[in-house]
């Protein structure tokens, strides 16, 4: 789009930048960043997000003002209920369809449907209205909204008196809910509190008795989402889900999985390896420390005790010790697979018999005491005993017939 910036850019009174703000909304549309639109057209990047977004109501400043461009509705799946879904509701509902039928067929949760009709009928006849509860709905969405601690005077009193005296979001919640039983514009929930404390720009509490709270924290700590995770390693990790076919139906041995049990205070660790179709156990001695150096060249002597033909892949969880997992694959040629961040059911053969090695390395004690024979001898124990996933043989038969045949 070429557009070009007006070298008068005085005041405009009511109008101005109108034509700006028209070509601003047009590169969004076409797929242009917001900090792109605002270059080209010539404009800094806070006035953009403020026709964007609307801005919020300031104590004594100035008023909320809604979003100026309202975006228009994607065509594909949509979090809310559109109008078509709505007279798509309306329509059923005179055919005398059930609630649940009517949620299957727009894919929405039987709650979903069943709300917008309570919502949104007729107080007299009890006839659903879908034109008007979209525009009810319409009027409900824009954003900034003003916050109810920030209209009610007597509550945002209530709640910053507690704070100062160190009570938490919760306790205050449950004290207005205790004091005011029958006036619901006194109750709110502790998630309220904790944005009119966190968000900025709202004004409805005084920023400074974040430091009242327990964790004391200005600012509110994101949750990890997976999708936005950054790369654990250096080396590009292969996944699980490229793991070959054979391993995850264990009918081919020599794919084993791996694990750390940790010690007391984490300084002491001893690896676990069990193999996926015979559930074989090897433990891997680590009498100094469990860096990710010193776990690889022991990981590499240990898989070297066995023949190649019982060594396929390795698979791990994403922790830190397993850095070097692409120097390990590198010196023994065996491939190293990762399991999904928090998703321990993926090496569900390890996991079951590190709680089985519990019972001979308890928790909270100190794990580089334990000597290689005295490793070699809990394996060997274990191994020993038989298993009803296998039919009741051991797992030290199960590899004894590998190796025979």
């Amino acid at each position: 789009m070429d557009f070009e910036i007006r070298k008068d850019r005085g005041p405009q009174g009511r109008m101005k930048l109108t034509r700006e703000r028209a070509a601003y909304f047009q590169l969004m549309q076409q797929g242009y960043s917001s900090r792109e639109a605002c270059r080209i057209v010539g404009i800094d990047r806070r006035t953009g997000k403020k026709w964007r977004n609307g801005s919020h109501a300031h104590i004594g400043k100035k008023k909320a003002t809604p979003p100026i461009h309202q975006e228009a509705p994607p065509s594909g799946p949509s979090r809310y209920l559109r109008e078509a879904d709505r007279i798509h509701i309306a329509d059923r509902l005179r055919e005398k369809a059930t609630i649940r039928a009517i949620a299957a067929e727009l894919g929405r949760s039987p709650s979903t449907v069943s709300r917008e009709i309570r919502r949104n009928r007729h107080p007299g006849n009890g006839q659903y209205r879908p034109h008007a509860a979209q525009a009810r709905a319409d009027t409900r969405r824009p954003r900034p909204k003003a916050g109810k601690i920030g209209q009610n005077p007597e509550l945002r009193d209530f709640i910053q008196d507690r704070l100062s005296t160190r009570w938490s979001p919760e306790q205050i919640c449950n004290a207005l809910r205790t004091r005011f039983p029958d006036r619901p514009e006194m109750h709110v929930t502790h998630e309220t509190v904790y944005q009119a404390l966190y968000v900025q720009g709202r004004g409805e509490l005084r920023r400074e008795l974040t430091k009242a709270l327990r964790t004391g924290r200005a600012r509110r700590r994101p949750h990890r989402q997976a999708a936005k995770r950054q790369p654990r390693f250096t080396t590009p990790m292969v996944m699980i889900s490229d793991r070959p076919a054979e391993a995850e139906d264990r009918a081919v041995p020599g794919h084993w999985e791996g694990d750390l049990i940790i010690g007391k205070n984490s300084g002491s660790a001893i690896g676990t390896l069990v193999e996926r179709s015979t559930r074989y156990l090897m433990l891997v001695h680590l009498p100094g420390d469990h860096s990710a150096a010193s776990l690889r060249d022991a990981l590499g002597a240990t898989m070297k005790t066995l023949p190649p033909h019982l060594v396929r892949s390795l698979t791990w969880d994403q922790g830190s010790e397993m850095a070097a997992h692409h120097a390990f694959s590198i010196a023994t040629d065996i491939p190293v697979y990762f399991c999904d961040p928090g998703s321990p059911w993926q090496r569900g053969s390890n996991e079951n018999t590190n709680g089985l090695l519990r019972q001979y390395f308890p928790k909270g004690t100190n794990l580089a005491t334990h000597s290689r024979e005295h490793l070699d001898a809990v394996a060997a124990e274990l191994n020993s005993r038989p298993r009803k996933t296998l039919g009741w043989e051991t797992p030290a038969e199960r590899l004894s017939k590998l190796l025979a045949a």
